[in-house]
């Protein structure tokens, strides 16, 4: 089936299941509520009509089938892509552009998604560095920002897409220029979990969840 014969609610929970196993995070049906905002009757209804459409399957964690891999392959990369677009040729602000792109995502076509990629010049991840499915994005090693050492000096690569859910947190990281290549000197680690890092020539707080979900290319 085409991806196109799909819900936009279909596509969405795929993508949020996508999403949660890209982040290391177990698929239960609790967690994919958390992740999209909705409660977990919802979920567990979606959850069972897109079963008997052959897009996942159910046991201890809810798995995308081939069918259903496919299908939030092609949202999750017309998404990222989309993001580019509204970054890099539209120039929208960095932080809103995953917002947008919501909306993109459900109706770019197979023409429309060509030319974006030739548009951008083949992209491999989208503005906040998450890998674009099916780009040949080969990714640094990595490590989360919580575990740089004090005085250590390495170049952010990614932001975790549970981060970008929340538009407060983006609006944070790009005031305070946290976004990918730039260079953050860890200066000081406190026993919960929250750190202090220069980036910028500026010093910024950051607490024990975001810096779980900040990741930096180890050289």
């Amino acid at each position: 089936m085409s991806d196109t014969t799909y819900s936009v609610r279909f596509r969405e929970y795929a993508e949020a299941i996508w999403e949660l196993e890209e982040a290391g995070i177990r698929v239960l049906q609790a967690r994919i509520a958390r992740w999209l905002g909705v409660s977990p009757a919802s979920v567990s209804e979606m959850i069972r009509r897109m079963q008997a459409e052959g897009l996942v399957t159910i046991e201890d964690e809810v798995t995308l089938t081939d069918e259903g891999r496919h299908l939030a392959a092609v949202v999750v990369r017309r998404h990222r892509l989309a993001e580019r677009f509204l970054s890099e040729v539209l120039k929208l602000p960095w932080a809103k552009v995953h917002e947008e792109a919501e909306v993109w995502e459900t109706m770019i076509s197979d023409d429309v998604e060509k030319a974006m990629w030739a548009v951008m010049e083949d992209p491999k991840t989208c503005p906040h560095g998450n890998p674009i499915p099916g780009a040949g994005y080969q990714p640094p090693r990595m490590k989360p920002l919580a575990d740089m050492e004090r005085g250590e000096t390495l170049s952010l690569e990614r932001i975790s897409e549970e981060l970008e859910l929340d538009a407060e947190m983006m609006r944070f990281l790009d005031e305070n220029h946290l976004r990918p290549d730039s260079l953050i000197r860890m200066v000081q680690k406190d026993p919960y979990g929250a750190l202090t890092v220069e980036v910028a020539e500026r010093q910024v707080g950051i607490g024990a969840f975001a810096s779980e979900r900040l990741f930096v290319a180890v050289e």
